[in-house]
């Protein structure tokens, strides 16, 4: 009877591993919990073209938008733990929803096996033409003295950057009126119309009203200057070093995929990464690649749990939450 259990329990154990050693035999589906043609879109599409190439299958990119990307991110939570349906995670679904929802549909540090980051992108605060300020020092200077009169557009309720300049005014100790609209393409536009004083968006959203001088770049909201607005100074170099409002990007599973699933889609997005093609074309969209010492499943894990407490601050702070 001994025999036949181990026996038994060998044969169980050969069944579950061969679907994670043939993985993938057929496409893979890349949920985007964002709509199609906005910055994490782009990020996936990137990505899906080279992981088809390198995987022997096509990566479908799936948008799943809505609730801020919560959506997208719970079909994946819930889908089965077999590979073939992998989140393209953001800041948005994995550090914002956990403090923005009171009641979000996923636990965002249970209900994934986190696969690797591999992408961060710069945030960029810009403000009306007119504004009274040529810096960041002299805009917070000005906003403090004036925070009755002072607002500040987003996408809507919790969209990242509504988030973005939540983190930004909680840095800079600012209490500025925040007016939501359905979308940030409205927001803009009343910022091009002077109809509300800044907005926080990721930095390829507003380039042609930077180029074309019709809005002003006060900061990258970041230590770092980016190479696609070199000129533009980054926050740490105005004063507030410890400010980080980039959105960054990363691949997670559904809890209990099987390791070598985990292992091998890790293996494929660095590999594609390390593409040169990839490479410029991540670049033209300002998204830079994260360290190789910032790319296994372990840090991917860890970071999580820190960025869900740096983001979730400001947010608490500001008594920001969503239903």
């Amino acid at each position: 009877m001994y025999r036949l259990i181990v026996a038994l329990a060998a044969l169980l154990g050969a069944a579950g591993a061969a679907p994670a050693q043939d993985w993938p035999n057929r496409p893979v589906t890349m949920v985007v919990p964002f709509p199609a043609g906005g910055a994490v879109d782009a990020i996936g599409r990137i990505m899906a073209t080279r992981m088809s190439e390198i995987l022997g299958r096509q990566v479908v990119i799936e948008n799943v938008g809505g609730a801020g990307g919560m959506t997208g991110a719970a079909r994946v939570a819930k889908a089965p733990p077999n590979g073939y349906q992998f989140l393209l995670g953001h800041n948005g679904t994995h550090a914002v929803v956990p403090t923005l929802y009171k009641n979000p549909m996923y636990q965002a540090t249970t209900d994934f096996e986190p696969v690797v980051l591999f992408a961060e992108q710069p945030t960029i605060m810009t403000a009306r033409n007119d504004f009274p300020a040529e810096n960041l020092r002299e805009f917070i200077a000005y906003a403090k003295a004036n925070e009755a009169k002072i607002t500040y557009g987003s996408a809507g309720v919790g969209s990242a950057n509504h988030v973005a300049c939540v983190l930004f005014n909680s840095a800079a100790g600012l209490n500025i009126t925040h007016v939501p609209y359905r979308g940030g393409a409205l927001a803009m536009q009343d910022l091009l119309g002077g109809r509300i004083d800044y907005v926080c968006n990721i930095v390829t959203t507003a380039i042609s009203q930077i180029e074309g001088k019709l809005i002003k770049p006060m900061a990258i909201l970041g230590k770092n200057r980016t190479p696609i607005l070199p000129n533009v100074p980054s926050a740490a170099d105005q004063g507030l070093p410890d400010l980080d409002a980039a959105a960054w990007y990363a691949f997670f599973l559904p809890k209990g995929t099987p390791a070598p699933i985990v292992q091998k889609l890790r293996e494929a997005t660095i590999a594609t990464i390390e593409t040169p093609a990839v490479q410029e074309r991540l670049k033209e969209i300002g998204a830079d690649l994260v360290a190789p010492e910032r790319r296994s499943t372990d840090y991917l894990t860890k970071f999580v749990v820190s960025e869900i407490e740096r983001w979730g601050a400001p947010l608490k702070a500001a008594g920001v939450t969503a239903e």
